[in-house]
């Protein structure tokens, strides 16, 4: 920047920080000197910002959460960098309310609009994801006029470079998702969406967190047959909610920190198990891990093909080699017809896993469903320490 200041003889010319203090010494072959005072540096990412005019409220949300230090660094940095307007289109309120936290929600929120190395305008193209430096992705979209966007955001000024990096100018405050975002914006996940919502854990989910999250999808939840999801979906709060919860494990737990026979205790209670076997498959239970780290801004989602429940984990060891029920679904009576075995503990549990009949049978026997109501439950056969489940179907 050129500045000129006084008047006549006293008139001085600054560029940026520096004096001229010899002009116009030319050169008859190559160009002209000028000699200034001091040693001008090339301008970082952050004062890229602070000199623009149009971002003064990101260069007060970075000072507030502590960053203009990382982002004077070596870097190189990519920063999309939201205007004055983008930020006021949240409301006072709501700025407000980050500057309330500023190395919590701000923090992240900032960090979500920096990639590590430089990705100049012509490195862009349609459908390129991009980790940032808060870890989840951003996505570019490029449309038919050639109009570029990261997320919802328009890139409305490219490529303007510093020392360390290159800003581009975004007309929207970009916002990292949360683990109900990846649900919302996945096109397998709408059953387990439907379910959060239904189970009023949206908010909670929404929460800082950080959380893991084995997310089954709509396959998953439709292999439990289309009465069991309306019977859940009928208890919201009890059932459905003690099932969706026992997905959640409070805290990260990203691929890499899961090892064989590692077990986690969920936000319902009982723990879930790892198993990675010889292939490198990893399951939680018996649902298998199809797609691993999925990052948002408050914890990881996994995504499972099978809907876990408290219930479906069987003892090692099973005494009741061909035990068979039958007819399944049944009506009336479930009969249960055991070989070699005298006297058992019989139990059985809806899919939340609540105990709803226990009773001690000798031998083969009948079981009286007619109070049960329509729905998949778990009978569970015990003896000593040793245990079969078998599900059966109300109809």
């Amino acid at each position: 920047n050129v500045s000129i200041m006084g008047m006549g003889m006293e008139t001085s010319v600054m560029i940026n920080n520096a004096t001229v203090t010899g002009p116009d010494n030319v050169s008859p072959t190559n160009g002209v000197v000028h000699v200034i005072n001091a040693v001008m540096l090339p301008p970082t990412v952050v004062d890229i910002a602070v000199n623009s005019g149009i971002h003064n409220t990101l260069v007060d949300a970075a000072t507030a959460a502590g960053l203009v230090e990382t982002l004077s660094g070596p870097g190189p940095f990519t920063i999309f960098a939201p205007t004055d307007d983008a930020f006021a289109a949240l409301g006072e309120a709501a700025v407000a309310e980050l500057l309330e936290d500023p190395t919590g929600a701000l923090s992240n929120i900032l960090l979500y609009h920096g990639l590590l190395g430089q990705v100049l305008a012509g490195d862009l193209s349609d459908g390129d994801t991009f980790a940032t430096v808060l870890g989840p992705d951003v996505t570019i979209t490029i449309d038919g006029d050639g109009n570029v966007f990261v997320n919802d955001a328009q890139i409305i000024t490219t490529n303007i470079l510093a020392s360390n990096g290159v800003v581009h100018v975004i007309d929207a405050v970009i916002t990292p998702p949360t683990v109900v975002d990846i649900a919302v914006n996945s096109e397998v996940h709408t059953t387990l969406v439907t379910a959060v919502t239904e189970a009023g854990l949206v908010n909670t989910l929404n929460g800082e967190g950080p959380f893991t999250v084995f997310a089954p999808t709509d396959d998953a939840f439709a292999a439990l047959g289309e009465d069991a999801v309306a019977e859940l979906l009928e208890d919201p709060t009890g059932a459905l909610s003690d099932i969706l919860t026992y997905h959640v494990v409070p805290g990260y737990a990203l691929a890499g920190d899961l090892s064989d026979g590692d077990t986690f205790a969920t936000v319902l209670g009982p723990d879930v198990t790892i198993t990675i076997g010889g292939d490198g498959n990893v399951m939680v239970n018996d649902a298998q891990v199809i797609i691993t780290d999925i990052l948002a801004s408050n914890g990881v989602v996994h995504v499972i093909d099978a809907v876990l429940t408290p219930t479906t984990v069987v003892d090692e060891a099973i005494l009741f080699e061909g035990t068979s029920i039958f007819p399944n679904p049944t009506s009336d009576k479930l009969y249960v017809a055991l070989t070699g075995v005298e006297q058992t503990s019989l139990t059985v549990m809806d899919t939340a896993g609540r105990i709803l009949i226990e009773d001690q049978v000798t031998g083969s026997f009948a079981l009286d469903v007619n109070d049960l109501v329509t729905g998949t439950y778990f009978l569970r056969l015990t003896k000593g320490n040793l245990s079969e489940v078998k599900q059966f179907i109300v109809k």
